[in-house]
């Protein structure tokens, strides 16, 4: 049998990859990924730290300086945020130093060791003013404290770091914490009629397809290096609050045909006040990911489809 014997050829691998956030919804999916992706093939010599917030306190700058000058990654994925959108009103002080500032510190330990960062932002950095596709260039102007701070993050880390790359995300959810299609599920087996917003308008986007994309992209260390940058990235197509709510439902009826789901009615975001502004418009043109690495995020209601059928017996 014939063995290749020039190193030169052999694909690059990461070797020693950190993932902060990997509790989250989108941070759970990456970890589990790259567990069965560097368990699988141990060749790879990779090595990965997914430290528990009982592990490294992410408030506490002095230890993510000693964790990442202990581990010497070379590539840092940071899915750590405070997301809780009206919570981050209230808690600013916290809000502001987990989205604003934890970026910047976390590039400025990756320039210095040579690292690149993957950094998951938000659309909500947007007010939701246009009615056409928001692409990478188009001018941010956050609407609450949330989107403020993920701005910052953005820019501290841009200013920290020549090598990263911005993931701008768009109404994700998944199995893990609260988020919108879990309490839909939940709120519609227990009600009998629900109030859903139907001006708002995104690209609802799973966060295990997230963590698929992530995947690629760190397939190719080089062609990622070469290519850093702001990227948006959401499921294809779009819909309203209200829609993606019935398609969660049409979705989880057949699987539970005893159930009295609840009747669904449409309302708008001035009839439903929250304590932080949301903006009504946030899809995103996908085009530039698409060009540069070739990925494409399934259409929304596909997503929603495999979502609710691998909840199972949790539904």
């Amino acid at each position: 049998m014939m063995t290749d014997s020039n190193p030169s050829t052999k694909k690059k691998t990461w070797k020693t990859i950190l993932l902060l956030g990997a509790t989250g919804q989108v941070g759970y999916e990456i970890k589990k990924a790259l567990d069965q992706q560097y368990l699988s093939d141990p060749s790879t010599n990779t090595r990965l730290f997914a430290p528990h917030r009982l592990e490294l306190d992410l408030s506490q700058p002095d230890q993510i300086r000693q964790k990442i000058d202990e581990i010497k990654p070379d590539l840092i994925i940071n899915l750590s945020g405070f997301t809780r959108v009206d919570a981050a009103e209230t808690h600013q002080k916290e809000a502001h130093h987990i989205n604003a500032v934890l970026p910047g510190l976390i590039g400025e330990l990756a320039q210095h060791l040579g690292a690149f960062v993957i950094h998951y932002s938000s659309t909500f950095i947007f007010d939701g003013q246009q009615r056409s596709a928001y692409r990478e260039t188009d001018t941010p102007n956050p609407l609450n404290f949330y989107g403020e701070t993920k701005l910052l993050g953005e820019k501290a880390l841009f200013a920290a770091c020549a090598h990263h790359l911005i993931i701008r995300a768009n109404w994700c959810y998944g199995d893990r914490t609260n988020n919108f299609a879990k309490t839909i599920l939940k709120l519609a087996q227990e009600k009998e009629t629900l109030n859903i917003i139907e001006d708002q308008i995104g690209s609802p986007t799973w966060a295990r397809d997230y963590a698929n994309a992530t995947i690629q992209l760190i397939e190719d260390p080089q062609k990622l290096r070469n290519n850093p940058g702001i990227y948006h990235l959401s499921a294809a197509s779009s819909a309203s609050r209200l829609a993606w709510a019935t398609s969660l439902l049409d979705e989880a009826r057949p699987l539970r045909p005893q159930t009295r789901w609840a009747q669904l009615r449409p309302t708008t975001t001035a009839n439903y006040p929250l304590v932080a502004k949301r903006p009504l418009y946030t899809v995103t043109n996908n085009e530039k990911i698409n060009k540069t690495f070739g990925i494409t995020l399934p259409d929304w209601q596909m997503q929603v489809k495999t979502f609710v059928r691998s909840l199972n017996n949790t539904l």
